[in-house]
């Protein structure tokens, strides 16, 4: 299970899978068709995007309400950060499975292999009114960095998929590697995005 620490107040892990499934692996392209067109229209894919309008409308949906809370009222309503918690958590499941991380279908409201926390802010206390403002400027080194780890992870996958279909197991070191990848992407996303911490994300897989 993830646990937030001291270190930042984001935790990501992704059980790993004792069995992979041979034939939905062989599939997975197309079994997660349904599934992804009920996250696009929930308001885009955060993470890995296949469609760049897509996920332009699924950052705006995301970014612009809380920017506006926070640089006007100064607050992060409860109701609001749990519905952008949940769509994260909705849509690293789908991730995973793309990615072949996991192999029960993704659920709409479970957990299942996915664990993700994200502290809750005191907006009064923690959030600075002017900082999402310049987050997207800040984060420019961290997108650069994901830009280069994500075409290791597309590599990773590819030949994961063969490991899968003949060994039937994802080789646990690259597994370790597509996780903190994605470790990384949510931690930038919670800094940048779900704009719950001002704290600037650590340059890390771990």
């Amino acid at each position: 299970m993830a646990e937030i620490n001291n270190a930042y107040p984001v935790a990501v892990s992704i059980d790993y899978p004792a069995k992979a499934g041979r034939l939905t692996t062989f599939f997975r392209l197309f079994t997660v068709i349904p599934i992804l067109i009920i996250l696009v229209l929930l308001g885009g894919v955060q993470y890995g995007p296949l469609d760049q309008n897509y996920y332009a409308v699924g950052v705006g949906l995301l970014v612009a309400p809380t920017l506006l809370m926070i640089l006007f009222r100064k607050k992060y309503p409860r109701w609001w950060f749990d519905w952008n918690l949940s769509l994260t958590r909705f849509s690293t499941r789908v991730l995973s499975y793309l990615l072949l991380l996991t192999h029960e279908y993704p659920s709409t409201d479970e957990d299942q292999a996915v664990h993700i926390e994200i502290a809750y802010p005191e907006a009064e206390k923690e959030l600075h009114r002017a900082m999402p403002l310049v987050k997207w400027f800040l984060v420019i080194p961290h997108l650069i960095v994901l830009c280069i780890l994500y075409i290791a992870v597309t590599v990773c996958t590819i030949i994961a998929w063969f490991a899968i279909l003949f060994a039937g197991v994802y080789p646990r070191g690259m597994f370790d590697f597509v996780v903190g990848v994605i470790r990384w992407t949510i931690r930038m996303g919670a800094y940048s995005i779900l704009l719950t911490t001002d704290r600037y994300p650590p340059f890390s897989l771990n």
